[in-house]
């Protein structure tokens, strides 16, 4: 019992019938041949304020490399209100964020100010400018990580961020430099100059976005719900 007799069937009959039982199997609807499996979607924004442009910074020293005055990057908005570097993540989702952030001291600027950075990452340091620029760097806290001089342009130097955080930036020559360090190994994007940022591989659900910027910030908890394999969509209001 159990057993199926193939005497008397040609191969060309017994091919034909292993034919149509496996076209039969291929015509069951996925989702009663096997579970389905959640697939990650996207989470597509832009970040916005009513809060104006600062004042350009008068430079008082080296400027034939600084200019005269430099725009305050504090708050970098466009004549619609579109703001970049901020920081946008999802608590909770784990990713492989970047091990290298490169910055460059150019023109008495970070650039770019706002970067990422996983955990155990190094900041990689140089210079464009052709005088002395130094990078401090501390936590939140004031817990100091390190102090670099950069006396030569395309000299390089790097440095290991140990953990979680906001570390700022600082040179204490060019005391209007700013730059800032999100450290995290959470799935994380930064709004460019249009305002906008892309947040790709999100785990379908609701999820709590944490939203960070240096000067502004966010007045409610932002929540978004992605479903299976789509897009949700996010505007952001930031103000002071």
């Amino acid at each position: 019992m159990g057993r199926v007799s193939v005497v008397g069937v040609s191969r060309a009959g017994l091919a034909a019938a292993l034919a149509a039982v496996a076209l039969a199997t291929s015509l069951v609807p996925a989702g009663r041949a096997s579970a389905h499996a959640p697939r990650a979607g996207s989470i597509v924004g832009v970040a916005t304020t009513k809060e104006p442009a600062l004042k350009p910074i008068r430079v008082t020293i080296d400027t034939a490399t600084c200019g005269e005055s430099l725009p305050d990057e504090a708050i970098t908005v466009d004549a619609t209100g579109k703001i970049a570097g901020v920081v946008v993540s999802i608590a909770g989702a784990k990713v492989a964020a970047p091990a290298e952030a490169p910055i460059v001291n150019e023109k008495c600027r970070f650039v770019p100010r706002v970067s990422v950075l996983k955990p155990g990452g190094a900041v990689k340091m140089t210079s464009h400018d052709p005088m002395i620029h130094t990078m401090h760097a501390a936590t939140g806290d004031a817990r100091a990580l390190f102090n670099v001089s950069l006396p030569l342009p395309n000299l390089t130097v790097s440095r290991p961020i140990d953990r979680a955080g906001v570390v700022t930036l600082t040179c204490s020559t060019h005391t209007w430099m700013r730059g800032y360090l999100f450290v995290t190994d959470e799935l994380t994007a930064v709004t460019g100059a249009d305002g906008r940022f892309k947040l790709d591989g999100v785990p379908p659900g609701t999820h709590q976005l944490k939203v960070w910027h240096e000067a502004l910030k966010v007045a409610t908890p932002v929540t978004v719900t992605v479903k299976d394999g789509e897009t949700a969509t996010v505007t952001l209001t930031l103000a002071k």
